[in-house]
Parts: C-alpha cells; sequence; structure tokens
C-alpha cells in the first residue's frame, strides 16, 4: 500500500521577532521525540517566519497616499491598508468594491497582495517574508547542520482562486525539491503519450498540509510531510510564475 503521512506538532509557541524558526522547530519536534527523516517535507505556515522576520506594520503609522485614498474611496477598504498594498505590489491587477488583485512583488497575483490581517495583533497586518526561498533555504540548511538530515522545506499561504469560491494553500517559498512533475514524454496505462501534463506538486504538498494547520486559532503552523517521493532542487518557486505575457486573464 502507498501512503503519505502528515503530522503536526502543536508545541509551536508565540514567534517574535528575531526567533530561529528553524532552531524552533528542532526543539519542538524533539520535545515531542519525533525524529526527523531524510527526505521529509517540512511546511511551514508563512506567517511564523514574516513574524520571525519583522515582516509586520502597524497601519497607524502608515501614511496614505492620494492613490491610496482613490482606491480606499472605490473599495471601502482602509487606505492605510491600501498603502501597504502597493508598496508590497508590482501593479494593481483588478479593483472593485471589497477587493484589489495586485501582482505582488514576488510575482503572485492574489487578493490584497498577499497582506494578511488574521492573527496579527490589533491595528497591525502580516506580509509575506521579504525572500521566501531564501528563509526556506536556511532552515533547509540549519537542519542539515544539526541534524544531518536531507529534508525539503515549504513556504506556504492560503491564496483564493478565481474561478473557484474558497482559498487553499499555495507554496510561495522552496528549498530542497522541484516545484514542478512534469509528465509529458511518459505514456499512460493506454499508451497514449503525454504532451503538456505537467503538475505542480509543491502547490499539492502546501494545500495538503493547510488542512492539519487551519485557518483561525489551531496553532499548527508547522506539518511534517513523509511518504512523498521528490526530485530534490534549489531553483525556488520560480517556476511556478506564470509569465506575464503568458497569462490569458490578466488586464
Amino acid at each position: 500500500m502507498y501512503q503519505m503521512n502528515l503530522f503536526a506538532p502543536e508545541n509551536i509557541p508565540e514567534i517574535n521577532i528575531g526567533d530561529n524558526i528553524g532552531r524552533i522547530i528542532i526543539d519542538c519536534l524533539k520535545e515531542k521525540q519525533f525524529s526527523l527523516s531524510n527526505g521529509d517535507i517540512i511546511v511551514i505556515a508563512h506567517k511564523i517566519i514574516s513574524k520571525a522576520e519583522g515582516r509586520l506594520i502597524h497601519l497607524s503609522e502608515v501614511l496614505p497616499s492620494d492613490e491610496a485614498r482613490n482606491l480606499s474611496e472605490l473599495t471601502g477598504k482602509d487606505p492605510h491598508l491600501i498603502q501597504v498594498i502597493l508598496q508590497e505590489s508590482k501593479e494593481i491587477v483588478k479593483v472593485r468594491k471589497g477587493l484589489i488583485i495586485a501582482r505582488h512583488r514576488l510575482g503572485f497575483v492574489c487578493a490584497n497582495a498577499a497582506i494578511d490581517q488574521s492573527n496579527a495583533g490589533i491595528d497591525s497586518v502580516v506580509l509575506l517574508p521579504e525572500d521566501p526561498d531564501r528563509s526556506a533555504k536556511e532552515i533547509c540548511n540549519l537542519i542539515k547542520s544539526e541534524l544531518g538530515k536531507d529534508v525539503a522545506v515549504i513556504v506556504n499561504d492560503s491564496h483564493g482562486r478565481p474561478f473557484r469560491e474558497g482559498a487553499i494553500g499555495i507554496a510561495v517559498g522552496i528549498a530542497g525539491m522541484k516545484p514542478l512533475l512534469s509528465y509529458v514524454g511518459k505514456k499512460d496505462r493506454y499508451g497514449y503519450v503525454m504532451r503538456s501534463s505537467v503538475e505542480a506538486v509543491v502547490d499539492e504538498i502546501a494545500s495538503a498540509a493547510t488542512l492539519l494547520m487551519g485557518q483561525s486559532d489551531e496553532s499548527r503552523p508547522v506539518v511534517v510531510i513523509r511518504g512523498y517521493s521528490y526530485e530534490f532542487g534549489n531553483d525556488g518557486i520560480k517556476d511556478l510564475l506564470r509569465p506575464v505575457e503568458k497569462d490569458l486573464f490578466s488586464g
């Protein structure tokens, strides 16, 4: 029987600026007597990495621009929040009442430039890490040096989708594994040669982990996945981002 197992430690503490997320994960797993194995995948909610890296903004300290105030009138959103969205975005893609879709500086197209107000504290928002791939790589390296284990790390976030209701977990940063699995050139059970089948495996893993993480007060921001065979790679998240010129739905 082929199987994949997911484990979510429930002893991850509240994260503060300057905390070492890799060290915290190692210590919490040891406390639970859980040993990492080669080939494990560690999925980490971006929010704890962002908090450790000081990626929190107090909205009362933000000065809205004229553009932010104009967008506030169109959307009904707080102009202070909109100013932060503008600062984190390459461009604003779509706007309507109650909604701003932005192309984030890292290339993701998502609501509010992935800025999150949940579990951020009063008057505060959490931004994505400055460089999620780098953050993931640092955690990989620490686990290798401390435990001697080769693991992959995925930093995940919850994003909505343009043609389906509800948010799902996606990868915003990766280290130690290739993000895509190509079936091109392989034959199916009937001999048909695959021509365009490419699977975003890191997004599927990120989404599976989100089921255990939850979205409100579960306090399970780290999930260890065991049993999935993946291909090693350190190219980062960029291979998942469709170039703007190939995006049929932008503009």
